[in-house]
């Protein structure tokens, strides 16, 4: 549009004034012929230098986007907020979207500390240990824009949520029956979502990543896997194992992992498509079990899947997010006898509407059937 062309009215909702790439920026200039109130996130703007000299820039917010010295200098003239990109950083906190596994593993070749997930996990441990007040506001910045790329991912997804522990390992049955559960649950319409760690978590996302494919490449993925059992010793054979089985089977279903660099030393699994990671792991647990609009399942798991369990059961108990959710806790041995928290989850729920959305199984095969009845 002509600079001199009068400014469109722009009455969208707040997510449809954000501009996230290059090609959205062109867009909006096309359509509207003024930048005034939009959000342009971590967009390289050092091309499009014409257009900041040229249009209205009042009100509109720039998070990190490189561009010209004289265009930074005239949109601020002109009643725009610029927070210009920070330097020496392995991560972008004013990203516009979830991250991707090959983003967070890029320089495996030359072994996982090379990676930015890495990197930006030793970044975190430094800053969080001498209370720098601009590294704990890096951090809040980048888990907001996370949780605002992830909301937007999400949008009409029917999500299902399935929990676990790290410990589970690669080459076990259970593993294995993890990894057919993820499988079912995508092939049945859902969106899987884990706390995107190793063990159960990496299982249900490689499940939902061999939905399209036939049965045999679970199977041999399940064989290429079990040759780095775990992440430890070495997290460098345990994630170079995931991407030869990626590189073997490419384009496999999404579905949807958020890690958190607080449990740095787990590192994230290769395995769902889009990654929301985050610094807080208090954000990352309360905002992972919110958005499972479709039920969780808890599969065996200790201490941080027993806190899942109650992250879950407290606003269901309450209806603080509307209607309960379903609860499907697999292993009646696991969390009747080891971990006893079935019987707390019971007395919990009875006789409010949680009751009829909870449910204990033998089973790992039962839980889809489970989530299906008390959906309702």
């Amino acid at each position: 549009m002509h600079p001199t062309t009068p400014a469109q009215p722009f009455d969208g909702s707040p997510h449809d004034r954000e501009i996230e790439s290059l090609a959205e920026f062109d867009e909006v200039v096309a359509a509207h012929g003024t930048l005034s109130h939009f959000r342009v996130q971590s967009v390289d703007l050092t091309n499009r230098t014409d257009a900041l000299l040229s249009l209205d820039t009042s009100g509109a917010v720039f998070l990190g986007c490189p561009m010209d010295p004289e265009a930074a200098a005239r949109a601020r003239a002109r009643g725009a907020l610029v927070f210009p990109p920070v330097p020496g950083l392995s991560f972008d906190p004013y990203r516009g979207y979830v991250y991707s596994p090959d983003e967070l593993f890029a320089s495996l070749d030359e072994g996982y500390e090379a990676t930015p997930d890495a990197l930006t996990y030793a970044w975190f441990q430094r800053t969080r240990s001498d209370g720098d007040i601009f590294g704990s506001m890096l951090r809040s910045i980048h888990d907001d824009a996370v949780s605002d790329a992830l909301d937007e991912l999400l949008v009409g997804a029917r999500v299902v949520g399935v929990m676990g522990g790290h410990a589970m390992a690669r080459g076990t049955e259970e593993y294995a029956g993890a990894a057919r559960l993820g499988r079912e649950l995508a092939r049945g319409g859902l969106t899987v979502a884990t706390g995107g760690g190793p063990g159960a978590m990496e299982a249900a996302n490689l499940g939902a990543y061999a939905a399209p494919f036939e049965a045999g490449m679970l199977t041999e993925a399940l064989r290429i896997l079990a040759k780095a059992p775990k992440f430890t010793p070495s997290v460098t054979d345990w994630a170079r194992a995931a991407f030869e089985v990626r590189a073997n089977w490419p384009g496999g279903g999404p579905s949807v992992a958020v890690p958190t660099w607080f449990y740095g030393h787990e590192p994230p699994n290769p395995f769902a498509a889009h990654i929301a990671k985050y610094f807080s792991n208090a954000t990352r647990e309360d905002g992972l079990l919110a958005r499972c609009t479709a039920g969780v399942v808890f599969l065996p798991g200790a201490a941080g899947t027993v806190q899942e369990i109650f992250d879950n059961a407290t606003p269901n108990y309450y209806e603080s997010r509307g209607e309960p959710t379903p609860m499907v806790l697999v292993n009646r041995a696991h969390w009747t006898e080891r971990l006893p928290a079935w019987p707390l989850l019971r007395s919990l729920a009875r006789e409010r509407s949680m009751e009829s959305r909870i449910a204990l199984v033998d089973r790992i095969e039962e839980a889809p059937e489970a989530l299906k009845r008390l959906a309702g």
